[in-house]
Order: structure tokens, then C-alpha cells, then sequence
């Protein structure tokens, strides 16, 4: 996702300020961007239509957060309640998983003319039969009916053509404003929170030491993943990552822990309070 970073980069530079807009523009920058290179290799390597992503991304500016998100990755803040000393966790994103009633009920209000738009294939709601996620960033071969066609793999291709594209790039985008409380951040993929639930995962770090959390978290999914196969953690490690995957998702966590003294002085330091990375080099910008 570096072409991501400097998307949002250069449009905040190029507009001086953080907002939704600006978020939106960078996943559709990004999209056009990545359909380009899908474009020029089709005619060498097709199967690189059926290559797509999900993408979660956070951005705090002036003690604002923004949250986007396309797929089925979450985010969840863990708040402490003062009156318990307890962490509670809330749920910052908006997943888009045709395992989700009101996803499937949004893809079935966009294709009123597709009866098949999404059904359950092996015990798992698919769109089409193919994918789980219903937005992406890629994925052609479900957007684009020009890359569902041969030579894409069978397996990819649909029976009847589309008039309009099945998936969307289109992010879900919401805006908090950060409070004292406000502890920390974890941004997972699905394959942790297969395993754990919010709460289960915001208590595994706030009970250890900031030091290793998104370790933990891997661990303590890969655990209940072993448990659920009815076997031990240490024989689940043993198997080979290819055929692990039988076995569990792919798992990514970041845990981003949240310095509420620091972000009140923000506001009264002159100079830029924004900072963005891309590609190994810092973008600042002035909002």
C-alpha cells in the first residue's frame, strides 16, 4: 500500500488539510492506479485481474481520527472507563463480508436483476460464488468485464457477462474525535478476529506490557485456531505455512497506542501537525 501512502500524501499537500474527501480521493487514486498495471499486463498475465486487496488505514490529525476501510480488516479502540478501571472496546470500521446479513441485503439493492448476486457456497456467503468481501481495492475480474474472460483461470470466470461492476472500491469512512481515555488502536486483518472477539482482543493488551502486543494477539488467535482443530499450538506451528492456511487465515496486527498528553499539546505547537510517511520518505504537511 505505498502507492496509497503517497496518494494521500500529495492530495493533503496539494489541499492542506485532512478530511474525508481527501481520504476518498487517495483509495480511488489508488484504484485507478492499480487498474493501470492490470491493463498493460492482461495480455501476459491475466491472472493478475483476479489479484486484489483489502485495505484499512487510519489517520489522526488534530486529535481527529479517521478511519476507511474496504474488506472484511476492523479496527477497535479500547477505551478505559473511569468508573470500572476497565479497557472497553469499540468498534471503529464498517466490514464489508458477504457473511454479513446487511452486506448481502446492500449487494441484493445494487443487482435487483441478479438472483445469484451472492449465495452460500460450502457453508460460506459468497458474492457470486467466488468472494466474501463485496469492496477492494483490484479484484478487476469481478469489476470490469473486459478481465473475465480467457485466458483468466476457469475458476474465475462467470457463466453470463456483467453490465455493472460486482465489487466496489467504494470505502467506508468514519470520523471520531479522540478522548483522554481513548488507550489504543488494533487494526487486524479477519484472520484475528476469526478467533477473538473485540473485547478479548483489547483485554490481551491491555493487561501486558505495550512491548509485544500484536504478538500476542497472533499468538493467543493461533492458539484458539489450534483448539478448534482439536489439537496442540506447538503441532499447529509444525505444519508448513501453504498448507497452514487450511487450517487459519492469514493473520496482520498492528496495535497503535494512544498519547492523550501529547495530543492536547499538539494544538499549541506552531508549525505542521500532520506527518505522513510514504515509501520510506516523510511527507509533511501544514493543516
Amino acid at each position: 500500500m505505498v502507492r496509497f501512502h503517497w496518494c494521500l500524501a500529495g492530495f493533503t499537500y496539494e489541499l492542506k488539510s485532512m478530511s474525508v474527501d481527501v481520504i476518498r480521493k487517495a483509495f480511488q487514486a489508488t484504484e485507478e492506479g492499480f487498474l493501470s498495471i492490470v491493463t498493460k499486463q492482461w495480455p501476459t498475465k491475466p491472472q493478475i485481474a483476479a489479484v486484489g486487496s483489502c485495505c484499512l488505514i487510519a489517520v489522526i490529525c488534530d486529535g481527529t481520527l479517521y478511519i476507511a476501510n474496504l474488506g472484511d480488516s476492523r479496527a477497535v479502540l479500547g477505551r478505559l472507563v473511569k468508573a470500572t478501571e476497565e479497557v472497553r472496546a469499540i468498534q471503529l470500521s464498517t466490514e464489508h463480508n458477504a457473511s454479513i446479513e446487511s452486506v448481502r441485503q446492500e449487494l441484493h439493492s445494487q443487482h435487483p436483476d441478479d438472483s445469484h448476486i451472492v449465495f452460500l457456497k460450502h457453508n460460506v456467503w459468497r458474492v457470486k460464488g467466488l468472494i466474501q468481501i463485496s469492496r477492494s481495492i483490484g479484484d478487476f475480474y469481478l469489476k470490469r468485464a473486459e478481465f473475465n474472460k480467457p485466458p483468466l483461470y476457469a475458476k474465475f470466470r462467470l457463466r453470463e457477462p456483467f453490465r455493472r461492476p460486482i465489487l466496489s472500491s467504494e470505502p467506508s469512512i468514519s470520523v471520531h474525535e479522540l478522548r483522554p481515555d481513548d488507550q489504543f488502536l488494533i487494526f487486524a486483518s479477519d484472520g484475528l478476529w476469526e478467533h477473538l472477539s473485540n473485547q478479548e482482543a483489547v483485554d490481551i493488551v491491555q493487561n501486558r506490557p505495550h512491548i509485544g502486543s500484536a504478538r500476542r494477539l497472533v499468538k493467543a488467535a493461533l492458539q484458539e485456531a489450534a483448539k478448534k482443530r482439536e489439537m496442540r499450538y506447538s503441532d499447529l506451528k509444525k505444519i508448513e505455512r501453504g498448507i497452514r492456511r487450511h487450517f487459519h487465515d492469514d493473520i496482520t496486527v498492528v496495535v497503535l497506542f494512544l498519547d492523550s498528553n501529547l495530543a492536547s499539546r499538539a494544538s499549541s505547537i506552531k508549525g505542521p501537525t500532520l506527518s505522513l510517511r510514504g515509501g520510506g520518505i516523510n511527507l509533511t504537511a501544514k493543516v
